[in-house]
């Protein structure tokens, strides 16, 4: 048995190491092709050298969109796998808990209210303020009836729809401009990424990733069950409500700058449990790898595929999640829980 799980570790860290390399050469790639095709040298030493106008493409324009489509992808992926683990439902994602719509509602309430379309750092703002408030209402509705995962998942859905039905009220009464500001960013986009974003997205996309690891083993032992990891010495309520919070910290810093980006948080992480399987030690990095391949290659896809136009990452994403997730449905019997 300790031979079998060695030979399993091993073979994760394998595979580890291959999605990196992977996520590495989408990486290369994207800094080459685009409206300007640049060659995979020139691009490389476009990070070394001052070569022109290669290296003005490449610093300025597409390495702040690998940067960010990885810290993207790390994000929604870890905390998919995390609201799955705590929430113990196959389905849960990030936007399970209104996280999505509530960020969209603040995108909202700042371009109509406070002049958002000028200022873009104020949609931040919104986006940031309203996500972090789901998740307190979440989390506190949580605390006072009990913190189980079915009481988090119906908070989520009451919430999902109320804001939902907030954002569409206000898109009604909004301008033409102002309506045309809401649709762009509901539809997710790379197109503002900078450094200094990155920066702010960073440090709230990594800085609870090594907290959640710790968590690993408690994961494994909760998707038994509340009864059977509590009796096994796991503090439930504590471990989920922490999760949750960090999870959502992650989620705020993925989407607060760049809009909704959906299913990256469901997908992943069931591509990586059929590959990894269910051990939270190696399931949540290859989680965070599978998202930000994923997020990087429908950048890539949605920058290239009708030049000189570029498709909104949220929509490519799109086109990637519904066919895996009618695959989910499809592949029913199969269980890789």
């Amino acid at each position: 048995m300790k031979n079998q799980y060695r030979a399993l570790k091993c073979r994760s860290r394998v595979l580890l190491i291959f999605f990196f390399l992977l996520l590495t050469v989408i990486g290369v790639l994207s800094l080459c092709i685009g409206a300007s095709s640049i060659s995979v040298m020139d691009s490389i030493l476009a990070l070394i050298k001052d070569n022109g106008m290669a290296r003005a493409i490449v610093l300025n324009l597409r390495l702040p969109r690998v940067f960010m489509a990885g810290l993207i992808g790390i994000g929604l992926g870890t905390a998919g796998a995390v609201f799955q683990a705590v929430l113990r439902n196959p389905l849960a994602s990030p936007f399970t808990l209104g996280i999505g719509s509530s960020a969209g509602f603040g995108a909202v309430v700042t371009i109509i209210f406070f002049n958002g379309l000028v200022n873009e750092y104020a949609i931040v703002t919104g986006a940031f303020v309203f996500t972090l408030l789901s998740s307190f209402v979440v989390l506190g509705v949580s605390r006072y009836k009990g913190t189980t995962a079915e009481t988090m998942i119906l908070t989520g859905i009451a919430l999902m729809f109320l804001f939902s039905s907030l954002s569409s009220f206000l898109q009604y009464l909004g301008t033409k401009e102002e309506v045309h500001g809401i649709v762009f960013w509901f539809f997710g986009s790379l197109s503002k990424a900078g450094y200094k974003e990155i920066i702010l997205s960073g440090t709230m996309i990594l800085v609870p990733i090594p907290f959640i690891l710790r968590f690993a083993f408690d994961f494994n032992l909760m998707t038994a069950g509340d009864e059977s990891a509590g009796a096994l010495g796991v503090n439930v309520p504590v471990i989920r409500m922490l999760s949750i919070a960090l999870a959502s910290l992650m989620t705020a810093g993925a989407i607060c700058f760049t809009g909704v980006i959906g299913f990256i948080g469901l997908v992943a992480p069931h591509i990586a449990r059929m590959i990894f399987g269910s051990d939270h030690l190696f399931l949540i990095p290859a989680s965070a790898l599978i998202g930000a391949v994923l997020v990087l290659a429908a950048d890539t896809l949605g920058r290239t595929l009708w030049l000189p136009h570029i498709i909104p990452i949220g929509i490519v994403t799109s086109f990637i999640g519904v066919p895996f997730f009618l695959f989910l449905l499809i592949r029913k019997t199969k269980e890789y829980w």
